[in-house]
């Protein structure tokens, strides 16, 4: 019932809002502002909602596949970072200076082309410039960046929080109105339990209704062994017997919520702030947590986009040699369709003309 009364109450600013992005799409459409399609493949990853359909894992699981054959770069905006202008991610880079998400990329991909700038456009030309080896350029979430029209659109939505049944910000978490699908080429329902069935598929696909121009797809993580933060190769193995402490700052956590609960004793969770920079007084609160907790087995687990926040807290949490292991996660195809999405993927690329 609060929810109701607060979207009724949030109705006319939504309705503003809406109002707003109309008119920014039909001043794209009619020319007064400029909108460009490069003769060059640009891949653009994004979603609806306002964060948590897992844009970074989908932008890595096509950014690795495609390395493998071709040469990859990859344009964020770099989010929350202290900088300003186009710049470089480099494996020395503080989160301060890049960002969180294109550090966490940069890290797990070192081999990969990774840029930041508040500019798409400016971004896309500075590394087509600088590489003339570059064959293809992904842009993390980038679906209402209009100024830049990309030659494949991948529209992200979660399972259970699908872009057809919410409301414009701030009554809801949609960035514009359901009907900016449409531009999308390819949909992916993210976060999927894996026991999804045919029957689900085929009321997904009445809810989603997708153009006769769009694939739909269903995916779902797949958790590996956490590692500790300052050592990948040292791994930990969760059980039935481990208490975990889980300390993160993402947009939602039901889905990571959900798979601690079937694979450990206990999760307790500090949650923060998508993208929330970690203050002294809230690391020193995760010692004492810690602390608190009696189990024998006990560990501190976290998301790869936090840990690169958590490394500007190195000396305290080693000082206090606080067991503090990163999650990782791998994006995985439901229906046995993850060939066909890659097949997708290859024959944009092979059939992509000047």
């Amino acid at each position: 019932m609060d929810n109701i009364i607060t979207r009724i109450l949030l109705f006319p600013f939504s309705l503003l809002f809406g109002i707003g992005v109309s008119l920014r799409k039909l001043f794209y459409r009619i020319g007064l502002l400029k909108s460009i399609r490069f003769d060059f493949p640009i891949i653009s990853v994004g979603n609806l909602n306002v964060g948590g359909t897992g844009k970074s894992p989908h932008v890595s699981f096509i950014a690795k596949y495609l390395n493998d054959y071709i040469n990859v770069g990859v344009l964020s905006r770099g989010y929350k970072r202290e900088t300003r202008g186009f710049q470089y991610v480099q494996l020395n880079n503080t989160v301060e200076q890049v960002g969180d998400e294109p550090l966490q990329f940069k890290i797990r991909h070192p081999n990969i082309l990774v840029a930041v700038n508040e500019s798409r456009i400016n971004g896309v030309q500075k590394m087509i410039g600088d590489y003339d080896n570059l064959q293809t350029i992904i842009l993390d979430d980038a679906f209402q960046h209009l100024a830049i029209q990309p030659n494949l659109n991948i529209l992200l939505t979660e399972h259970k929080r699908p872009y057809t049944q919410d409301f414009l910000l701030p009554s809801g978490r949609l960035r514009e109105g359901r009907s900016g699908a449409e531009r999308a080429d390819i949909i992916i329902v993210t976060k999927c339990p894996k026991t999804l069935n045919q029957g689900d598929k085929l009321t997904w696909q009445e809810l989603l209704q997708p153009k006769s121009h769009q694939r739909l797809y269903f995916s779902y993580y797949e958790y590996r062994n956490p590692y500790y933060l300052f050592n990948p190769k040292y791994i930990y193995s969760l059980s039935e017997q481990v208490e975990v402490l889980l300390f993160c700052a993402i947009a939602n956590t039901d889905y990571l919520e959900e798979y601690l609960e079937a694979e450990v004793a206990k999760a307790t969770i500090l949650k923060f702030p998508d993208h929330h920079y970690f203050t002294n007084s809230e690391v020193g609160n995760l010692k004492a947590q810690f602390d608190n907790i009696k189990a024998t087995q006990k560990i501190i687990l976290t998301t790869e986009k936090d840990a690169v926040r958590l490394r500007l807290h190195e000396d305290f949490i080693i000082k206090n040699q606080l067991p503090v292991f990163v999650l990782p996660i791998e994006v995985e195809f439901l229906f046995d369709e993850k060939e066909k999405f890659l097949s997708d993927l290859k024959d944009f690329l092979l059939g992509f003309k000047v």
